[in-house]
């Protein structure tokens, strides 16, 4: 099948997922009456004091299936998609819905949780999915499980505030599927699974921006961590540059800039908390999006300006790794720069008192 064939069948495939994905989410929201709904929990604190239901991280798992289910059908033809590293990314993903459901149901213990979260991990790494850029494999291992762990913590505590989490969300999976569009390998189970994501995402923006009517929950945030964590080894971690090599300091910086806002916002808040002796994993209302809005920022302004460094930085990336032929020291501290400078304007705006400016 020719490569526009291709994407139109794509994009057919993401119009009926982002309708269905309204449709889906309309029905869980009309009969979802307690089903779903957080706040019962002292310790899930929410910007708004509003309970609402957080039933959107279940239409995400379900479209994923989709599209595995969309590709293995319309696109035969594809390589053997079924194979062990695949697996692994369809048990984790899995596993992450499935703890966060439970999350969402009965609150787990925080061991629980990690437990579980090192699981997917796990997982990955036994199926091949595991960051390549260091000499030893054991830290390779390492580096992959703090990743995997850490992503669905922060995307996790990101999920705060409307729009945030998903919009971030949609800049990191369109950030994959640049990479995969310009290289020129649209025959692609992942493809599919980030076109179908990506449907999904945009789907539940309609019921998650503000005002929003939907959360997505842990079980969203969860399916999220594990499935954007998966994507970020394969598609920025190992993806190869402009000369097919793969250079540890500008991979590096790469998947760092992809995830800019969920990296930036984990860090300050675990630095405020740990410097106030508290601990990182309590809820709060001390993010880099709610200082934001003291700031003045709507809650509107705060998610625009959140996906607004995102995309931006997005598109830096696709320049780092297909317009610089030649990576230098000065590259790697230029852009390492614009990261600290983005982080430093986050954090130093939360150890601002604005209440007590107004």
């Amino acid at each position: 099948m020719q490569d526009y064939a291709l994407l139109l069948l794509y994009l057919l495939f993401a119009a009926f997922i982002g309708l269905f994905s309204i449709i889906i989410n309309a029905l869980f929201l009309r009969f979802s009456g307690n089903l779903g709904t957080r706040n019962t929990d002292p310790s899930a604190i929410r910007w708004s004091s509003t309970t609402k239901p957080a039933l959107g991280g279940i239409s995400f798992y379900i479209i994923f299936l989709l599209s595995i289910a969309f590709y293995s059908v319309f696109l035969p033809g594809g390589y053997n998609f079924m194979n062990t590293q695949m697996m692994g990314i369809l048990g984790a993903v899995s596993l992450g819905f499935l703890l966060g459901l439970a999350d969402d149901a009965y609150n787990t213990r925080p061991l629980m949780k990690f437990s579980l979260q090192v699981l997917c991990g796990l997982i990955l790494v036994s199926t091949g999915t595991h960051i390549k850029i260091l000499p030893y494999d054991y830290l390779n291992y390492a580096l992959t499980m703090f990743w995997v762990v850490g992503l669905m913590n922060s995307v996790n505590m990101l999920d705060n505030m409307d729009g945030v989490t998903t919009t971030t969300s949609i800049n990191v999976v369109l950030g994959g599927m640049a990479l995969l569009l310009i290289k020129g390998d649209v025959n692609q189970v992942h493809l599919a699974m980030m076109v179908g994501v990506l449907a999904a995402l945009c789907g539940f923006l309609v019921f998650n921006w503000h005002p929003s009517r939907m959360y997505m929950g842990d079980t969203g945030s969860m399916f999220l961590g594990v499935f954007l964590a998966a994507i970020g080894i394969i598609y920025f971690w190992n993806s190869s540059d402009y000369n097919g090599q793969i250079i540890q300091s500008k991979q590096l910086v790469i998947a760092a800039l992809m995830f800019i806002v969920p990296i930036c916002d984990t860090a300050t808040v675990t630095i405020n908390r740990l410097l106030k002796g508290k601990s990182p994993f309590v809820g709060g209302k001390d993010h880099t999006t709610h200082h934001l809005s003291y700031f003045g920022f709507s809650d509107r302004g705060v998610a625009l300006t959140l996906f607004g460094i995102s995309i931006a930085t997005n598109i830096l990336c696709v320049a780092v790794i297909f317009f610089i032929k030649e990576w230098t020291l000065f590259h790697f501290l230029g852009f390492s720069l614009y990261f600290l400078i983005i982080f430093a304007v986050l954090y130093g705006n939360t150890r601002i008192d604005w209440k007590s400016k107004r």
